[in-house]
């Protein structure tokens, strides 16, 4: 058994302003077997991670495993890209503390007494990395905390900000409350139990947005915080990709299944950003967002799904957001008065809500009765609290031992059965209007430095209509099934998939050869949550082909040998192609609705394989209106559109040069993958031709003013050609 340390726990935490400092600390207190668990993402305490990997690494006697998931690095491109995209990438990331562990790990030299767990990792950034692929935790997000406690964690940091209050120093864990307070209170269980020694250290950056809600906490939840003005570092960011037209097709019908007064959980990347800008369009310019839907073909193919499901006129009630990952998307949203479905933590008052019974601005004596209809007699003080929170009761209004203390001094019963209770109580303690409302909970934020920028700019009373909170909240319906049942209806938990199987399995984060990709995360919590709720559905977006060294694949396979999201799950898929209802649909209607938003290059032989299976008769055929699905109908169609489906709806940090630069290069790339050799080599054999001005200027830029080399003197041929095109 060891010395509980509970008592220093609940005492204000020991400051810091030395790193080295509050290692020795945290090494005198839980020993030389180091097992830190740090948040996913954007709150790893970056400066205070290096460090202690730094005594790990010269001291071998020391052990240190780093538990977490989503390790963020500067990405290092080679080549033609390295010349064009360095110098963007030294604007984005100045000032930016980079992760010493993760450019060990990349380059394969962690030492051997370090280790790095992880339960997610960036996208394909590991696939080649044996170890860690050995040392990945298969996991839901829901029970990462569970998981990083089991593997022996014994120390948690993260990137905190720190605000004086009236009421005295208060902490955020901003970006990241998501898994934190829900391990620190098992490690804290187990402290008291003398089971383990832990520590518990914040690192305070003020760069961080404030949040409050959940993600505000006390002081005493922390032994030591590290806080010094060099620690306001840059925000790691991730800058804006561009929403291609596959991207746009699947976002429009995609946000024609969204249901206005609903709610909404989305991805980071340019899907969120397509559906986001799809909900935008619906909003802002109805008519032009109508006529896209029927050139692409949505409301003829699917109007009785739509109709069901979604709708295609502009939000009247507004969209709520729940979602594992608040991204940039949902701050567009606000903005542009879309997402403004406020909800609350009463389950009998959200419903009133709801049904239009309640109406916020004009709280009513009626609604005590309809509290009482639906069950809510006898109130605790729990129930008390919540409801003074939202405005219910006025703010005068006490609880104690089962009565109402009015702000007149009168007491009264708690019995809401009882009419006359009742009749004081909506006399002397009912509130004139509900207020703090929430349009948004997430687990976690990352995005571009204008979502930070936007986000500290913004009043706290603002922010608060944003509740950063744990994923045993926003991931699932557990702990409190009543109520979130209540705030979620007619959810649409939107996220997105590597390659879909005739039976409506899903691929997300691994390969048949067991090696990971990224990780399950979230997802499998999102679609298990949409089949629990009466009016919920999971839409898994998946583009229909990928292109990779000039040829083209399907990303809609016969079978698979690895799926993160099993057949008996399926529910919705979407493609740039189409809409495959899948729920409740037997195994032959499932094929062939997968194989009808499956690229049209690709369907014969689906069709083919399944028929040989015996999952479609032998006589099917594919419908007339199914067999154009390609790139070029997709493009005839958006082109005309271009207007209202940019490629960075909401913005870039790209310079016009490195936008046209870049899109030069990738049409290089592709005219390289499909032209033969010999080709090649006869346009290596040319002189150089000469250029001058803004063509120049742009040749200089990625070094092929003067090439070395076949492939360089080819890439500044084509460059050349892409370039006068453009």
């Amino acid at each position: 058994m060891i010395e509980s340390n509970t008592a220093a726990a609940a005492a204000a935490p020991e400051i810091f302003s030395e790193l080295d400092a509050c290692v020795d600390a945290i090494l005198q207190r839980v020993g030389r077997d180091v097992r830190l668990g740090i948040p996913l993402g954007l709150g790893k305490p970056v400066e205070l991670v290096n460090a202690l990997y730094e005594r790990a690494r010269c001291d071998p006697a020391m052990r240190l495993t780093i538990l977490t998931a989503l390790s963020l690095e500067r990405p290092h491109p080679k080549g033609l890209e390295a010349a064009l995209l360095d110098p963007f990438l030294d604007r984005v990331f100045e000032g930016v503390p980079e992760l010493q562990y993760a450019l060990d790990q990349s380059a394969d030299r962690l030492p051997a007494n370090v280790r790095i767990v992880e339960f997610f990792m960036a996208p394909g950034s590991r696939l080649h990395n044996p170890r860690a692929q050995r040392d990945y935790i298969s996991t839901n997000y829901t029970f990462a905390a569970r998981d990083v406690f089991e593997q022996g964690c014994n120390l948690v940091a993260q990137m905190v900000a720190r605000r004086d209050t009236p009421d005295g120093l208060r902490y955020s864990l901003s970006c990241n409350p998501d898994t934190g307070p829900e391990l620190v209170r098992m490690l804290r269980a187990a402290e008291a139990a003398g089971t383990r020694s832990i520590a518990v250290v914040g690192l305070v950056n003020q760069n961080l947005p404030y949040m409050a809600r959940d993600a505000e906490v006390p002081p005493s939840t922390f032994d030591y915080v590290i806080d010094h003005p060099r620690f306001n570092t840059a925000l790691f960011s991730t800058p804006k990709t561009p929403v291609v037209t596959a991207d746009h097709a699947i976002g429009l019908q995609a946000s024609a299944l969204v249901r206005d007064g609903g709610t909404l959980q989305i991805g980071i990347g340019s899907l969120g950003d397509a559906i986001v800008a799809a909900l935008i369009l619906r909003h802002r310019d109805n008519a032009a967002y109508r006529s896209a839907l029927d050139a692409l073909g949505s409301v003829q193919q699917h109007g009785e799904m739509i109709t069901r499901f979604g709708g295609i006129s502009a939000f009247e009630r507004g969209l709520y957001g729940a979602s594992e990952m608040f991204v940039d998307g949902f701050l567009e949203l606000i903005r542009a008065g879309v997402l403004t479905r406020e909800v609350y933590d009463f389950w009998a008052l959200q419903e009133l809500v709801d049904e239009g019974v309640c109406e916020p601005a004009a709280l009513k004596p009626e609604l005590l009765d309809e509290l009482v209809a639906r069950g809510v007699r006898l109130l605790r003080s729990q129930d008390f609290r919540r409801l003074q929170n939202h405005g219910f009761f006025a703010d005068g209004t006490v609880y104690e031992d089962g009565q109402l203390i009015a702000a007149d001094g009168t007491h009264i019963s708690a019995n809401l059965a009882d009419p006359d209770a009742r009749a004081q109580i909506a006399a002397r303690c009912l509130g004139s209007r509900l207020h703090n409302g929430v349009v948004m909970h997430g687990g976690f934020f990352l995005g571009p430095r204008s979502f930070y920028r936007a986000l500290n700019e913004m009043s706290q009373q603002q922010r608060d209509c944003i509740c950063m909170t744990g994923v045993e909240r926003v991931n699932q319906l557990d702990l409190d099934p009543r109520l979130y049942k209540a705030q979620r209806v007619h959810a649409r938990f939107v996220n997105t998939g590597m390659m879909a199987t005739l039976s409506g399995a899903v691929i997300s984060d691994g390969l048949a050869d067991g090696r990971v990709v990224s990780g399950v995360g979230g997802q499998y919590n999102f679609v298990a949550q949409a089949h629990q709720l009466l009016t919920g559905r999971s839409i898994l977006l998946i583009r229909a082909v990928r292109e990779a060294g000039g040829a083209s694949t399907s990303n809609i396979v016969f079978n698979y040998a690895h799926c993160t999201i099993p057949r008996h799950l399926r529910d919705i898929v979407i493609t740039e192609y189409g809409i495959a209802d899948l729920r409740a649909k037997t195994d032959a209607d499932v094929a062939k609705a997968m194989i009808h938003v499956a690229d049209s290059r690709f369907q014969a032989g689906l069709l083919a394989q399944t028929q040989k299976a015996g999952k479609i008769e032998a006589g099917y055929a594919i419908p007339e209106r199914h067999r154009d699905n390609t790139p070029e109908r997709l493009s005839r169609l958006f082109e005309s559109r271009a207007s209202a489906f940019p490629a960075f709806p909401f913005g870039h940090e790209f310079t016009a040069q490195e936008l046209r630069i870049a899109k030069g290069l990738k049409a290089v790339q592709a005219r390289v993958s499909r032209t033969p050799k010999w080709k090649l080599l006869a346009m290596a054999a040319k002189p150089a031709l000469r250029v001058d001005g803004a063509l120049r200027e742009d040749l200089q830029r990625v070094g092929l003013v003067m090439p070395e080399g076949l492939e360089n003197r080819v890439a500044r041929a084509l460059l050349i050609e892409e370039l006068r095109r453009s």
